[in-house]
């Protein structure tokens, strides 16, 4: 445990870049101390040196979140090192396209075990802390939750599966002292999005559905989202899905 307890202290997964390292970048900004999770532990303790030399006070745990026993453990790393837990970030996300007859089926649970069972296991692990502190959760979500998004199938499935778990969490925690919400990006400049391989044979025209009228977010925008839910000045939020995707899901 550090010598001094910090006031608040936040976890956050997928921490070692794009929407994930934004989201540190918002939350320490704020204050917050940081336990930092992601499986790519180089790129994960460029995060850290870097919120380090702002000044942040910042921990990383590298982990495969694909393993429950990980997802607990890191839970557990930052109720060790800074004496509390005030926030859960499940930011760490898995995304692949495929046609939907093609997709693998260990690329399917892989998909499934990042982006639904882990945020399960992350809650289990971290509510009885966040009960203590009055804390709160924030599940990073997609656009692909709220509408059909072809050639991303599992996806989309692992993300509606998301906001179920947070609709259902804050229904089961409704007259706790914990705040249980989401916020649900759209497209974003980040490298999973630059880095992104297409099959042959997709209609371009299923994708524009779901690419949105306004131009694609810099994920520095979403977190900004998510910091705010993630804050004392969201005390009356809870059980929100917050879009923040530029007015795509609006209809």
């Amino acid at each position: 445990m550090s010598s001094t307890t910090p006031a608040r202290v936040a976890l956050v997964t997928g921490a070692a870049r794009g929407l994930g390292r934004c989201i540190a970048e918002a939350l320490a900004a704020q204050g917050n101390a940081l336990l930092l999770v992601d499986v790519l532990a180089d790129r994960l303790e460029d995060t850290r040196a870097a919120l380090a030399a702002t000044g942040a006070t910042v921990a990383v745990h590298a982990a495969d979140i694909s393993v429950r026993a990980h997802c607990v453990a890191a839970v557990e790393a930052a109720v060790a090192t800074f004496g509390r837990l005030d926030v859960l970030v499940n930011a760490a996300g898995l995304m692949r396209f495929n046609h939907a007859v093609d997709v693998p089926e260990d690329e399917f649970w892989r998909i499934m075990q990042v982006n639904a069972a882990a945020p399960l296991w992350f809650c289990q692990a971290a509510i009885p802390h966040l009960l203590e502190t009055h804390g709160n959760i924030v599940n990073v979500l997609s656009q692909s939750a709220l509408m059909g998004t072809s050639y991303i199938v599992p996806y989309s499935m692992s993300k509606a599966a998301a906001m179920q778990l947070t609709k259902s969490l804050a229904i089961e925690y409704i007259d706790a002292p914990i705040r249980i919400n989401a916020v649900a990006p759209g497209s974003m400049m980040t490298e999973i999005a630059a880095e992104a391989s297409f099959p042959a044979g997709i209609d371009r025209d299923k994708m524009r559905r779901y690419s949105g009228e306004r131009p694609v977010a810099d994920p520095a925008e979403v977190a900004a989202v998510v910091a705010f839910i993630a804050s004392p000045a969201a005390s009356v939020v809870h059980g929100a899905i917050w879009t923040a995707d530029g007015g795509v899901t609006v209809g």
